[in-house]
């Protein structure tokens, strides 16, 4: 597969999508067999930081257009009453993963990944969902009832725990997904959209909740210092409120507080409570 001519191809079809379901579509077909497998990226390292391959995002929207929904997976057993039910187990455009065995990861039941979407070896998906054009690399944990979000990527060894929400961006197609970098933990119920990026094994303690425009606030120094849609590497985050004034008073609005960085002995083996604790707190 040279990436090259798939790209010409799949942007041909954007710009005129009439044979999608002919001889041509065979491309999109192609972009989500190799997302799947890892050989094609959503987003990918590129000079110490970040490109987004808009056309492979495109790919995807096209193979929605693509496909109609049918059954997918179908459960056969006797109910009480021994009559057989047969009925479907999903209805979808877009069939599940199944791959695992073949990239050496985990699936525990009923977790669920969609086609499209890859996860690395020595991975583990508890209960939770990942949708098409996510990349999972090796040694990731995606704990129960957590949910990776399309065309997101997360690194070697993360840790999203129980009840994390990353989410996916696929429009525009040039937007930059959430990224979560080797190492990082991200505590329970966190949420992290619109593109936000999250270092190197920085920890998210429970409940922050990141969003493009949510501030982040660095409160080491003597003043604090805001920024926005990046964490960065080795950052210790918790979540917090900032005050706001409204026509009916004043009310606190979320923020993230960024108290301190890993230390030497809060390595990536090392528990999401104890680095945070660290720092006198707990979340």
């Amino acid at each position: 597969m040279e990436a090259t001519e798939l790209k010409g191809r799949i942007e041909a079809l954007v710009r005129d999508p009439s044979d999608l379901r002919g001889p041509a579509g065979a491309a999109v077909d192609e972009v989500i067999a190799a997302l799947d497998v890892g050989k094609l990226r959503v987003a990918e390292p590129s000079n110490g930081g970040w490109v987004t391959n808009a056309w492979i995002k495109e790919a995807i929207l096209l193979y929605f257009r693509k496909l109609d929904a049918v059954e997918v997976g179908r459960r056969e057993r006797e109910d009480a009453f021994g009559a057989r039910d047969e009925r479907p187990t999903f209805f979808d455009k877009l069939p599940t993963k199944r791959n695992f065995a073949e990239l050496g990861a985990r699936c525990v039941p009923p977790g669920v990944a969609r086609y499209g979407s890859f996860i690395g070896r020595n991975a583990i998906l508890m209960p939770g969902f990942i949708n098409i054009g996510a990349y999972v690399d090796g040694g990731s944990m995606v704990d129960t009832w957590a949910t990776v979000g399309s065309c997101a990527q997360i690194g070697k060894d993360v840790h999203l725990a129980g009840g994390v929400g990353i989410g996916g961006v696929l429009e525009p197609p040039q937007a930059q997904p959430v990224i979560v970098e080797d190492g990082a933990f991200v505590g329970s119920r966190c949420i992290v959209v619109e593109g936000v990026f999250v270092g190197r094994e920085a920890v998210l303690g429970a409940g922050v909740i990141l969003t493009g425009s949510t501030p982040i606030v660095d409160v080491r120094g003597t003043e604090p210092v805001v920024s926005r849609g990046r964490i960065a590497p080795r950052s210790v985050v918790i979540p917090g409120t900032l005050p706001k004034k409204f026509p009916a008073g004043e009310f606190g609005t979320p923020c993230a507080l960024v108290i301190g960085e890993r230390t030497a002995e809060t390595d990536r083996k090392t528990s999401l409570e104890r680095a945070i604790r660290e720092y006198g707190v707990s979340v």
